[in-house]
C-alpha cells in the first residue's frame, strides 16, 4: 500500500480489514476489556497494516479520554528514577499511552504542582512514587487512578521491591563474609522503603550483628557531616550498610579521598543495583531491584484501572535479589 494511502486510512478502514464493527474497533484500540483477545490481535494487525493512527485530540473530545498517563517521581538525577521512568515509558507507549514526567525534585511543593498540572492536563490515570510520608491535600480531588510505585500507601494499588528482603538479604551476606559489626548510612527516616530495608537489616539476626553506629542519609547520597565522621572513625565496624546505591557510591568516594581504601580498609554494600553500580572502583555488591518489571507492571496496572477492569493485584511486591561484586571483602 503506498505511503498516502496509509496516511489516510480511518477507523471504518480497520474495521473492514479486520472483519469486525467499528465499535469494536475503538474498544480494542482504546483498551476496553470487552473485545477478546483475537479480535483484538485482528484490530491491532489490521490497524498496524493500514498505518492507522488515531486523532487523539479528536477521539479524547469525543471520548472524554486523553490516552496520557502522569509519571510522577521525585528526582532525576537519581539513576535509580531515571531507569523507572525508561521502563514506564516503553511499556505506556507500547500500550499506545503517553507518559507525561513530572520531577517533583523531593520537594513537596513541587509534587504539589505537578499533580495538579497533570489533572489540569486531563490525563487518564497516574503513577506516583510519593515524596515523603504525607500525602498532599489534593488527591481526593484527583478523581482518577493513581498507582503507587515503590513506595506503599495504605488505599492505594501499589507495584514496588521486596525492600526487607532485600535487608535480610544484605545481613546474611555479611555474616557469610565475617562481618559481624557494621555502621548504617540508612536512608531517610520518613521513606518507607528505606525503613523496610533497615529493619529487614536489623531483624534479621539481632544477636549476631552488632550496629556500631548508625547515621541518616538522603537518597540523594550527600553526606551530612555526622556521616563523613562516622565513616573516618568507623568504630569497630567492618562493614557500612548504605541505604541505596548513591549513598554507597558517595561514601566510597568520601573514603578514597582520605586514603582509606575499599574493601581492604572497610567494605561497603548499597541498594537498587544502578547502572553506576557496575563501573566505579570497586564495583559494588548490591540488591537489585527488578526496575523493568516494575515499571511495566505499575502501567499494566494502571491500565486495567483506566479501563474500567478490577485491578487482578492492587498491591504486589516484587522480590529482590543479590548482587556480588568487589566491595565486600571476607575476614
Amino acid at each position: 500500500m503506498a505511503d498516502s494511502e496509509r496516511s489516510m486510512a480511518t477507523i471504518k478502514d480497520v474495521a473492514v480489514r479486520a472483519g469486525v464493527s467499528v465499535a469494536t474497533v475503538s474498544n480494542a484500540l482504546n483498551g476496553k476489556p470487552n473485545v477478546g483477545s483475537a479480535a483484538r490481535r485482528k484490530v491491532l494487525d489490521a490497524a498496524k497494516t493500514l498505518g492507522y493512527r488515531p486523532h487523539r485530540a479528536a477521539q479524547a473530545m469525543r471520548t472524554g479520554r486523553t490516552r496520557a498517563i502522569g509519571l510522577v517521581l521525585p528526582d532525576l538525577t537519581n539513576p535509580f528514577f531515571s531507569q523507572l521512568a525508561q521502563a514506564v515509558e516503553s511499556k505506556a507507549r507500547r500500550l499506545g499511552l503517553l507518559a507525561c514526567l513530572i520531577d517533583s525534585q523531593n520537594a513537596a511543593d513541587a509534587e504539589l504542582e505537578g499533580l495538579s498540572l497533570l489533572a489540569q492536563h486531563g490525563v487518564d490515570g497516574i503513577i506516583w512514587c510519593p515524596v515523603g510520608a504525607r500525602l498532599p491535600r489534593l488527591l481526593g480531588a484527583l478523581d482518577r487512578p493513581i498507582v503507587l510505585i515503590d513506595r506503599p500507601r495504605p488505599g492505594f494499588s501499589v507495584v514496588h521491591a521486596n525492600n526487607a528482603m532485600g535487608g535480610r538479604l544484605l545481613a546474611q551476606h555479611a555474616l557469610q563474609n565475617g562481618h559481624s559489626r557494621v555502621g548504617l548510612l540508612s536512608g531517610p527516616r520518613n521513606v518507607q522503603s528505606a525503613q523496610q530495608r533497615r529493619h529487614g537489616f536489623v531483624s534479621a539476626f539481632p544477636d549476631r550483628i552488632q550496629i556500631a553506629w548508625e547515621v541518616r542519609v538522603g537518597f540523594d547520597g550527600i553526606l551530612p557531616r555526622e556521616a563523613r565522621e562516622a565513616l573516618l572513625r568507623r568504630r569497630g565496624a567492618t562493614l557500612v550498610v548504605a541505604g541505596n546505591d548513591l549513598i554507597a557510591i558517595s561514601a566510597m568516594r568520601f573514603l578514597h579521598e582520605h586514603d582509606v581504601q575499599v574493601p581492604a580498609d572497610v567494605s561497603i554494600v548499597g541498594f537498587d543495583d544502578i547502572s553506576w553500580a557496575r563501573i566505579v572502583t570497586p564495583r559494588l555488591t548490591t540488591i537489585a531491584q527488578p526496575l523493568g518489571a516494575i515499571g511495566t507492571r505499575a502501567v499494566e496496572l494502571l491500565h486495567e484501572c483506566m479501563s474500567g477492569a478490577q485491578a487482578q493485584n492492587p498491591a504486589l511486591m516484587l522480590d529482590v535479589s543479590l548482587v556480588e561484586r568487589d566491595s565486600v571483602r571476607s575476614i
